[in-house]
């Protein structure tokens, strides 16, 4: 039976167990993996259920597909490009999994962060929304010391940490053995998040999925989404890449899913895919047939992922209604 996800803002169930299984999940070694058997040189390094989602989204972010031009435009193997909604849809997934898991919750949905709903109020107003308060996830700070991933200095005293990040100055990731804690700069990067007007109109006016150049030049709507190509009533960034910009912090870096956050995000950008899927068709571009088709972006080119044995493609992400639905879809 497929689950529902829901809103974070109005289901504080949700939103509890989500502070409390990413908790879990930062203290889970169990599967024995390190950073040797990630593919890197060097001492082995334990590497927590968490935290091998942000190396996953790290090497993703620094892996450029084949064909890919090496300026700003350029894809890689989950963003800037046609993959970027399935990738995410599969990371998203076994993440869900996993929450599951350790929460001993088989009917535990990931819940997703309406943005917008924050972005119609004004921008003054939008760092106080309900989201970031001790009942939320925490609000602002360097490091954040309120909510469920609040930092607490005492090396012996339960923390949200982070020890995996990605250095902005030499782009390298970077690892701290007693670990920091989670950096937001709420606003500082642009005032304001996206309201709704600017899902609704983009799920009005983009009815290709996506378009050559299969890149951040695309006119259509996978990089409306992403947030290269904006329209109304949005300047740069748009949609995804303003709420990272927004959050600021931890969620700049190619290692973002360190702020959990990232998650309630992405969800929300799958919703939106979903959303316009219910209006345009579950239909997904490049075909392998298509001319310019970029390797790695292709409907059944494999997900690169740190699952090894995964054999996942855009095909197989593109109806998953036997696994979750949404309360709620946008529309145009």
């Amino acid at each position: 039976m497929a689950i529902t996800r829901r809103n974070i803002l109005f289901n504080p169930v949700d939103r509890d167990k989500f502070g409390r299984g990413v908790n879990l999940l930062k203290q889970d070694f169990s599967a024995g993996v390190t950073t040797q058997t990630l593919g890197f040189a060097g001492t082995p390094i334990p590497v927590s259920a968490y935290d091998q989602f942000v190396i996953w989204h790290y090497v993703a972010m620094n892996t450029l597909t084949p064909d890919s031009p090496t300026n700003v435009t350029g894809r890689n193997s989950a963003h800037r490009g046609p993959i970027f909604l399935p990738w995410h849809r599969f990371m998203l997934l076994l993440f869900e999994q996993h929450l599951r898991r350790v929460l001993n919750d088989p009917e535990f949905g990931l819940p997703y962060w309406d943005w917008a709903t924050d972005g119609d109020l004004p921008p003054t107003q939008q760092t106080h929304s309900a989201l970031w308060t001790q009942d939320g996830i925490g609000g602002n700070g360097a490091p954040v010391t309120t909510g469920p991933f609040a930092f607490n200095p005492d090396p012996h005293a339960h923390s949200f940490r982070v020890f995996f990040f990605e250095n902005l100055t030499t782009g390298q990731l970077t690892y701290t053995a007693q670990g920091r804690g989670l950096v937001r700069q709420l606003g500082d990067g642009v005032s304001n998040l996206p309201p709704t007007l600017a899902v609704s109109d983009t799920l009005a006016t983009e009815h290709d999925y996506d378009a050559g150049s299969w890149d951040a030049q695309s006119l259509a709507f996978r990089n409306r989404v992403e947030g290269w190509r904006t329209g109304t009533p949005e300047s740069p960034p748009g949609l995804h890449n303003r709420i990272h910009v927004w959050v600021g912090g931890d969620m700049a870096p190619g290692t973002s899913p360190n702020d959990p956050v990232f998650y309630l995000n992405h969800c929300n950008e799958d919703r939106i895919w979903e959303g316009w899927m219910a209006q345009h068709g579950r239909t997904y571009v490049p075909t392998e047939s298509a001319a310019d088709a970029p390797e790695g972006h292709r409907l059944k080119d494999t997900i690169i992922s740190l699952v090894t044995t995964a054999t996942t493609t855009p095909q197989d992400m593109l109806d998953v209604t036997n696994l979750y639905t949404y309360d709620v879809l946008p529309t145009a």
